[in-house]
């Protein structure tokens, strides 16, 4: 009798473990990503997958389909076949923004979180060879030279241009915004001096910060990592945070299990003391949520979008 409740339990041992492992991809598993090689979500997502990579046990393709402000990638990953092997990032509040704007042919629920990766805070830059130095010197120049200042962004109504308009609204200036096909392209043109301001976040710059001045940032709070530079509600401006969180997510119709294996493969190596490194190392704050909290995110995202970005046009 003993002898065979002995067996049974390892019998139960035996079925739990394999029910852990009820899914688990067979073939290499593609990850679009909506922006060129090079920009902050393809670098944040290079970081991350170097590692999960263990965690999966099949390589993690990084695929990057570039354009309309990175409606082109979310249509293929809003399209592309539920069965586990693709997934990709999404950007917030992008994503939400060109759902409220039509810029994509896709919706908030033809996609199925997985996890969020990171969580960054916005930058006011210029060029490192900018006459100004400071916030103050910026918004008095725009004042005094309405739509004379040029800001780089990230694509029409995209996070980073959303961050140029909630500061120069609450700064009281206009200007010229200038749409590029994404992040790296944005940078570019302020490191080459075609515009005179952009909006981006602490990784897109962690590989140029000698090109870039910093002036201030979308936070409640002085960043840890920029100590001496000012939050814009200390200069009497934009007094809430403001930034991007960059999700992991699958196509609508992906399996409950495939998505339960990712969420926890991505945070068993969002855990590892290399990874951690690593990602500081680039610049990168990770924030990891689970697909529940991953999808009250979205959710919120898709609200302020709604009710507040949406009203910067008015």
């Amino acid at each position: 009798m003993k002898r065979f409740i002995f067996l049974a339990l390892v019998a139960a041992l035996v079925m739990a473990a394999c029910s852990a492992y009820a899914w688990a991809p067979k073939k290499n598993v593609t990850v679009i990503v909506a922006y060129k090689a090079g920009s902050g979500t393809d670098n944040t997502a290079r970081v991350l997958s170097k590692f999960a990579t263990d965690k999966i046990g099949k390589t993690l393709v990084i695929q990057n389909l570039e354009g309309g402000s990175g409606s082109i990638g979310w249509t293929a990953l809003a399209n592309a076949r539920p069965d586990g092997h693709t997934i990709g990032f999404i950007n917030l509040p992008t994503l939400c923004s060109n759902i409220v704007e039509g810029l994509g042919d896709y919706k908030v629920d033809d996609f199925v979180p997985i996890c969020n990766h990171v969580n960054e805070t916005s930058l006011v830059m210029v060029g490192k060879d900018s006459p100004f130095n400071s916030v103050e010197e910026l918004v008095k120049f725009a004042k005094e030279n309405p739509g004379k200042l040029k800001a780089s962004t990230n694509g029409m109504k995209a996070s980073n241009h959303i961050g140029a308009e909630l500061f120069a609204k609450s700064a009281g200036f206009t200007y010229m915004a200038i749409p590029y096909g994404g992040t790296a392209d944005q940078l570019l043109a302020l490191r080459q001096g075609e515009v005179d301001f952009s909006v981006a976040k602490e990784a897109d710059i962690a590989a140029m910060m000698s090109e870039v001045k910093i002036l201030g940032v979308f936070a409640e709070k002085r960043m840890a990592s920029f100590p001496d530079v000012p939050t814009l509600g200390e200069l009497g401006l934009y007094n809430k945070w403001y930034g991007s969180a960059r999700a992991i997510v699958a196509p609508k119709g992906t399996s409950p299990e495939a998505v339960k294996f990712y969420e926890e493969a991505f945070k068993a190596a969002m855990e590892d003391p290399e990874y951690i490194a690593a990602a500081e190392k680039a610049g990168v704050t990770t924030l990891f949520m689970n697909a529940e909290d991953t999808a009250k995110l979205i959710n919120q995202q898709y609200q302020f979008c709604t009710d507040e970005v949406a009203k910067l046009w008015d």
